[in-house]
């Protein structure tokens, strides 16, 4: 067997945003987000997506919402690049998500919590250890809680290193699904709850026709592209920098009349570097 990389857009919205979904967004959700009350037992997902014709990289499939039982409304995204801005379009999005409920003379009373649920395939928090963090808008030195309405949850992927024999709660095996489905030959022996194993069966690469397999490679090989290009930004950042402290420190040495073979001791470089950067 092979599987999508559910990691994709693509991907993610197919398996946690299809019409045959809910179930398996509803244990997706109770694994991942820890409810005050009670686990959620029923939702409406927004917008079921359908599979789409294959029209280029204009069509592009970003999150997965849902309306739960309690009228919480719920926004999740699958992120793979981290570009610049990511952080203020999370709460763009969930403050949208928020204020895109309340119609003209409606009362500010009718507005719903919301839930922004990102799953990112890079680290956001370095400092922190734990996979998952949950964030709600506080007082600054009691940290009371300004209210429950707007909740953001991150979910980092990189953080989670379990091996298959290692799994032991339904979280862990989510986050295992989502880590290492694209590539895995077999359902693992430990996962045998029913939403996961759907899950496992919608990304199943066998029950796919050409036309879904050929958008699913056109996914994969954008987003790779594009995470080149920002690898390849930030390097050419980086080499530019190295350059400018080179060059100011050519500077200052010069100011002192230190001879060439000296500053070529201190910076590593040769006579026709030093020139160049000068």
């Amino acid at each position: 067997m092979r599987f999508l990389d559910v990691k994709t857009d693509y991907a993610f919205k197919k398996v946690f945003g299809s019409e045959q979904s809910k179930a398996i967004l509803i244990d997706f959700l109770n694994a991942l987000i820890n409810f005050p009350d009670t686990s959620i037992t029923d939702l409406v997902i927004v917008d079921p997506y359908q599979i789409p014709l294959i029209k280029g990289m204009k069509d592009s499939y970003v999150d997965v919402k849902a309306v739960l039982a309690n009228n919480t409304h719920v926004i999740i995204e699958m992120q793979l690049l981290n570009y610049e801005g990511f952080e203020k379009r999370v709460l763009y999005n969930a403050a949208k998500l928020y204020s895109s409920q309340l119609m003209r003379a409606e009362d500010y009373e009718t507005l719903e919590p919301i839930i922004a649920l990102t799953i990112t395939d890079f680290p956001m928090f370095k400092d922190l250890p734990q996979i998952i963090t949950y964030w709600h808008v506080r007082e600054k030195e009691t940290l009371l809680k300004y209210n429950d309405d707007i909740e953001l949850i991150f979910v980092e992927l990189p953080k989670f290193n379990k091996r298959e024999d290692e799994l032991v709660t339904v979280t862990d095996k989510w986050l295992y699904f989502l880590r290492n489905a694209e590539s895995l030959e077999f359902i693992p022996q430990t996962i045998t709850e029913p939403p996961l194993l759907n899950a496992f069966d919608i990304a199943n690469t066998a029950g796919m026709d050409a036309d879904e397999l050929e958008l699913q490679f056109k996914r994969k090989d954008f987003i790779y592209m594009q995470r080149k290009s920002l690898e390849k930004a930030q390097k050419e950042g980086l080499m530019q920098g190295r350059e400018e402290t080179l060059r100011q420190m050519i500077q200052n040495m010069l100011a002192l009349n230190l001879p060439m073979e000296t500053i070529g001791i201190v910076t590593g470089l040769s006579f026709e570097e030093i020139q160049d950067l000068q």
